[in-house]
């Protein structure tokens, strides 16, 4: 992955940024656009909309992100995903926690380490396309100091063994994504709405998605999943398969979100042609989620106990639950018709929040920091990568479309 230049020096606030014309530490843009340089879709036509001092914002807050998914996706990869040297190595993986989350679906190992793949490619196009731009890219390299998992497959010499940029092993997962979009209810419609939890407990503490060290895989066998696999290493992967859903509804959302203020068709046209990707990951991830099934377990380390339900058992489309947002019976995979600008059109399957308060590049960070990915487990605090992703979000959010 391509990574130059450095994070921010100072703590520019996003009205300075606004007032002087700086970009995430890049030289002064005079009156606010860029030049033209190297086109990322040669020989296309396009409007000649300069690329604006916002386009770059939004385009190095998603090249950060991009980085941050990466990085947690690689660890995902490096135990349960399919070993090759496109992604992983071929020494690597955990053979229990890959049985285990093939109880969610036989693909899963394929599935992780595409998505893996896909977001590697997105954080190097970003900040390829930056750089051809004469921008430098957003180097979160400083924060990469969170430790590896101990447990086999893991690796242990990754980047030099300079350590991770998220921590999946003290998650607090929003699982409220599921009745969202089962719903015929939008959150930017209705600010009020509420959508219960698919898994409760699993926003109600901290829980780990990857194996800590051995002792998290002990006593589990790959030969016979799910017979062969204790209830334990079955509720990593389970919370695993939901943060899957997680982390890749937040893109869903993102790039719709940041498309509307793009000045620039060239940069347009990146957000909604990666935009649609995340989705495809979304709506693979909640369909496997729902496949966990019910059991109960208490983790000692992390103090806290998660319980899976049978989704698949769930209520449908039933009123008053699809009225009401709590609708979770597994296979509505599809997003339910929902009110959108005015009521009097009817409703229309969206892709759901899409306004910046609730789906912008600072809803994004605030949720990434509320899920625990950014928890140092020495401190028990979050790295400054937060500080930094939430210069960067502020100034994309305040990027303004200009015609």
């Amino acid at each position: 992955m391509k990574k130059s230049g450095s994070v921010f020096a100072n703590k520019t606030n996003r009205r300075s940024f606004l007032r002087n014309g700086t970009v995430a530490g890049a030289a002064t843009l005079g009156a606010g656009l860029l030049p033209a340089r190297v086109s990322a879709f040669e020989g296309d036509d396009d409007d000649r909309s300069p690329i604006t001092k916002g386009d770059i914002a939004i385009l190095k807050f998603l090249q950060a992100l991009e980085q941050v998914e990466a990085d947690l996706w690689i660890q995902y990869s490096e135990l349960g995903g399919v070993q090759d040297n496109e992604v992983s190595g071929v020494n690597g993986g955990n053979p229990a926690y890959t049985a285990a989350l093939t109880i969610l679906d036989g693909d899963m190992p394929q599935y992780i380490h595409d998505n893996t793949d896909d977001e590697i490619s997105h954080a190097s196009f970003l900040a390829n396309f930056l750089e051809s731009k004469g921008e430098s890219a957003v180097s979160l390299e400083p924060f990469r100091h969170l430790p590896t998992s101990k447990a086999a497959g893991a690796n242990q010499n990754f980047k030099g063994d300079g350590g991770r940029l998220t921590n999946l092993t003290q998650l607090t997962i929003d699982t409220s994504f599921w009745s969202r979009y089962r719903s015929i209810t939008n959150p930017d419609f209705d600010p009020l709405a509420k959508f219960v939890q698919a898994v409760p407990s699993l926003n109600g503490g901290r829980f780990t998605a990857i194996p800590r060290t051995d002792a998290d895989t002990a006593g589990s066998d790959p030969s016979n999943p799910p017979a062969s696999i204790t209830d334990k290493l079955k509720a990593i992967a389970f919370t695993a398969g939901f943060h899957f859903a997680f982390i890749e509804q937040g893109g869903t959302s993102l790039y719709p979100t940041l498309a509307q203020h793009v000045t620039n068709l060239e940069v347009l046209r990146i957000l909604l042609s990666i935009g649609p990707s995340e989705t495809m990951h979304f709506q693979t991830w909640q369909d496997k989620a729902g496949n966990a099934t019910p059991l109960t377990v208490t983790d000692a380390v992390n103090n806290s106990t998660v319980t899976f339900i049978d989704l698949k058992g769930a209520q449908g489309e039933t009123n008053p639950e699809s009225l009401n947002g709590d609708t979770l019976q597994a296979n509505l995979i599809m997003p339910e018709p929902t009110h959108f600008l005015n009521p009097k059109f009817g409703p229309v399957a969206i892709i759901r929040p899409t306004s910046i308060q609730n789906g912008g590049a600072v809803a994004s960070v605030v949720s990434f920091r509320q899920d625990g990915l950014f928890l140092d487990p020495k401190t028990n605090k979050n790295t400054g990568i937060v500080d930094v992703l939430m210069r960067l979000a502020e100034e994309a959010d305040d990027a303004r479309r200009r015609f």
